[in-house]
Parts: C-alpha cells; structure tokens; sequence
C-alpha cells in the first residue's frame, strides 16, 4: 500500500509530536494517547486519520494491559482500517510497518493465541529508523 506525504507538514514540525512518538515508542500508551489527542484536535483533515488510528492503537494496548481482548480487539480493527485507507498520510512515518504490527495482533487475538508473543506497536520514520 502507498502513503501520503502530507502537504501540510504543521503537525510534524510540533515539538508535542516527538513527545507523543516517544511516549508510544516507550510504551507509555496513555499518555501516548493524551499526546496525540491533543495533536488531534487541531490537526488538518489529510492528518486527523492517522492521528485517530495512532489513537486507537494506544487505546488498544491499554486495553490489553487490562485484560480486556474484545476492547482491544475492535480498536485495532478500526485503526487498521484507519490506517489502511487509499491517501492516507503517513505524517513521514512507516505506516506499513505498523499496519503489519496489527495485522499480526489482530491474528493472534483472533486465534486466542498470546499477543506478548508479537512485535509490540512502534513508531519509525519512513525509510530512516526510530525518533
């Protein structure tokens, strides 16, 4: 699948947006989260699908930090739905990558096989490495 570089580079050039890929590349999901939501709020359209499929992926984790695989279940789907749409914008990170990671979550939910097992969500630039 090809993403979209962004025209608007606004949120990208946000210090909160290297905070809020540190957060979720440190597996801190919530406060991911908070991060990203804020970004969220005042981000163009052509950025706001990613953001929310981010979003929901952190959201997802903290579901399964609390046991609760069907939450977790749905959220994934729905970010990987997010993710996955044609002019998506990658905001300059490896949204293939990443759609894999949750594609392999999603299965292993499905099969009711242990997610600790996967490669855990991380953010990566595009064709460079981590933030």
């Amino acid at each position: 699948m090809e993403d979209h570089i962004c025209k608007n580079r606004s949120v990208t050039e946000d210090h909160r947006f290297k905070i809020a890929l540190d957060h979720f590349n440190s597996e801190e999901w919530y406060l991911a989260h908070d991060s990203f939501e804020e970004l969220w709020h005042e981000s163009n359209i052509s950025e706001r699908n990613t953001l929310q499929g981010i979003l929901q992926i952190s959201v997802a984790q903290l579901h399964l930090e609390s046991q609760n695989k069907n939450g977790a279940t749905i959220l994934f789907g729905e970010a990987l739905g997010r993710l996955s749409r044609i002019g998506t914008c990658d905001l300059g990170l490896d949204l293939d990558r990443l759609r894999k990671c949750i594609e392999q979550r999603l299965t292993f939910l499905h099969l009711e096989r242990d997610v600790d097992l996967c490669t855990v969500p991380f953010l990566l630039k595009k064709d460079i490495g981590a933030f």
